[in-house]
C-alpha cells in the first residue's frame, strides 16, 4: 500500500460524544503516538458523562492510553442519546474547543455513524476546524454502522493487545454489554489489519485533504 506521512505531531485534538468513544475508536493510535512523540499534547472534548462516574473513567483511561502526554481533557454533561436537542449548546463548546487548541490532527466520530450523538458531532467537526485534517474513527456496538474506511493505521500486535485489554479495565460500567469484551475490539482491529496487509489496525474515514504529486519544494506555500 501506499504510504501517506502527516509529519511531526505536535499536538492532537481527539473529540467524542461519550466516556469511552475516543479509546475504542483510536486507543491503539493514541499508544502509538504517545510513545513515539515526547511531549505530545492531547487536547480532549467529550460532550457527556460530566460529573459521573463515568468522567472518572474517562480521566483514568486518557492517561492510560497516553502515558507521558500532556492531556487536557473537558467532559460536558451533554444528556446521553439526546444531543440533536442541545445543538446550540455543543456548537458553541467545539468552537470554544478548537479556539483553545492548535492540532495539526483532528479525531472525530465519522459522518455515517448511526448513533445520533456520534453523527451530529461529526457533521460539527469540520464546520470548526476548516483547515485541519480531520479523521473519523469507528465505533465498534450494536449498530451495523461498519464505515468503508479510507485510512488504516497498522498497529503493533502488543498495542492491540494493550487496547483491547485497558478498554476493560478502565471502563468496569460497560463491560456488562455484549459488545464490549476484547476479542469483539481485537477482532476489528484484524479485519482492519486484513484490509491494509497487517496483522492489526485502525482506521479512519478522512474528511478533506489536499495532495502534492511528485517532488516538491517543502519551503513552497504551493
Amino acid at each position: 500500500m501506499i504510504d501517506l506521512s502527516t509529519g511531526a505531531l505536535r499536538e492532537i485534538a481527539v473529540v467524542g460524544a461519550h466516556c469511552d468513544d475516543i479509546p475504542i475508536g483510536m486507543g491503539g493510535t493514541l499508544l502509538t503516538l504517545a510513545s513515539s512523540v515526547p511531549g505530545l499534547r492531547v487536547s480532549a472534548l467529550v460532550l457527556s458523562g460530566g460529573g459521573t462516574e463515568r468522567e472518572a473513567e474517562e480521566i483514568g483511561a486518557l492517561a492510560a492510553f497516553c502515558p507521558g502526554a500532556d492531556v487536557n481533557l473537558t467532559v460536558l454533561d451533554v444528556e446521553d442519546g439526546r444531543t440533536p436537542a442541545h445543538w446550540e449548546r455543543i456548537k458553541q463548546h467545539v468552537t470554544v474547543f478548537r479556539t483553545s487548541c492548535c492540532p495539526q490532527v483532528v479525531f472525530g466520530p465519522h459522518r455515517g455513524d448511526a448513533h445520533q450523538d456520534h453523527r451530529l458531532l461529526a457533521e460539527l467537526l469540520p464546520t470548526e476546524f476548516r483547515d485541519h485534517l480531520v479523521l473519523g474513527y469507528e465505533i465498534l456496538k450494536w449498530e451495523a454502522d461498519t464505515p468503508r474506511p479510507s485510512i488504516f493505521h497498522p498497529l503493533d500486535a502488543s498495542v492491540a493487545e494493550e487496547k483491547a485489554r485497558l478498554l476493560h479495565k478502565h471502563y468496569p460500567s460497560q463491560t456488562a454489554h455484549d459488545w464490549f469484551d476484547e476479542q469483539a475490539f481485537l477482532g476489528l482491529l484484524r479485519m482492519r489489519g486484513v484490509q491494509c496487509r497487517h496483522i492489526y489496525a485502525e482506521s479512519f474515514v478522512m474528511e478533506k485533504a489536499t495532495v502534492r504529486f511528485g517532488a516538491y519544494d517543502t519551503q513552497s506555500p504551493w
